[in-house]
């Protein structure tokens, strides 16, 4: 006769839960990183604070008499010798001029520092043909080919504007063609694989992925033109900021050479945030580092 052994039942497993566990489970708390914490102090005031800070000292300079008023006038001079330009007209004419030599020249050095970067970035050919010349002719200053400018063009605005032409051109094709290059050659490989042409691989990929280079070098070459402004102003200019600075220059009024500069600085910081408010309209596609 055999004897069957019923396997003893499971103990009921204990469901109770503790007084700091939830029936769900454990409550999770969201850990904010700490680089997308808010700061108390509002970023304009942190981005003003170093030139008001520098205002400041310079001001005290003047005031103890470190800083003499033949050597660098203080800032309350520059305001009133400012507010006496603007008034009599001077200076609106002045910036006027400027910006549209600035304007002109810039359009042109685009249209030949990206068509060069363009053709020699695209095609090899190109690159043989054009970038050996263009590595040579930029390690030429700029300012030394004034007198020759002269020669070639005359004294009147051509030379001034070929001045800025030159300047801009070669960071705008530094910057293309590194970025045409530096495109990643997988993207290349999908974009054949998926029935692409070459004219759309260039369209759809290559100049996308060589846009950010290309806001880069304009944003050199915007800094450079202003650069270039000041030398192409010394060309027997009547009319400009560079004519206002070369009249002071004459009388030794510092203060309105200093004027000049701080409307050259403001103007090319104006031209910088365009450039940076059309990179974040045209680069949204692209995640950065914004610092920490």
């Amino acid at each position: 006769m055999s004897i069957s052994h019923a396997p003893p039942e499971a103990a009921p497993a204990d469901l109770s839960v503790g007084p700091d566990v939830s029936p769900n489970g454990p409550e999770l708390e969201a850990l904010v990183p700490s680089s997308t914490r808010r700061t108390r102090v509002p970023r304009w005031l942190r981005r003003t604070s170093g030139p008001i800070l520098l205002l400041i000292l310079w001001q005290l300079l003047s005031s103890t008499g470190v800083l003499t008023k033949d050597v660098l006038a203080p800032p309350g001079t520059i305001a009133r010798v400012a507010g006496d330009l603007v008034s009599d007209g001077s200076l609106p004419t002045a910036m006027g001029v400027s910006l549209q030599r600035v304007a002109v020249g810039l359009l042109f050095g685009v249209v030949v520092g990206v068509g060069l970067a363009l053709l020699s970035g695209l095609f090899r050919v190109g690159e043989d043909l054009v970038d050996a010349s263009v590595q040579m002719l930029r390690t030429v200053p700029f300012v030394g080919l004034i007198p020759l400018f002269i020669i070639w063009f005359g004294i009147g605005e051509a030379p001034k504007i070929a001045v800025i032409t030159l300047g801009v051109s070669f960071p705008l094709y530094l910057n293309v063609y590194a970025g045409i290059r530096g495109v990643d050659s997988q993207l290349i490989e999908a974009g054949e694989s998926l029935g692409l042409s070459r004219w759309g691989l260039v369209r759809h990929v290559v100049l996308p992925g060589a846009l950010p280079g290309a806001m880069t070098g304009l944003r050199y070459s915007l800094g450079i033109a202003w650069l270039a402004l000041v030398f192409a102003e010394q060309i027997n200019a009547d009319a400009g900021i560079g004519f206002l600075m070369v009249q002071a220059r004459d009388f030794l009024r510092t203060d309105v050479i200093v004027v000049c500069l701080v409307v050259y600085a403001f103007l090319g910081l104006l031209a910088d945030f365009v450039v940076r408010s059309l990179e974040r309209l045209l680069l949204q596609w692209r995640p950065t580092f914004t610092g920490r």
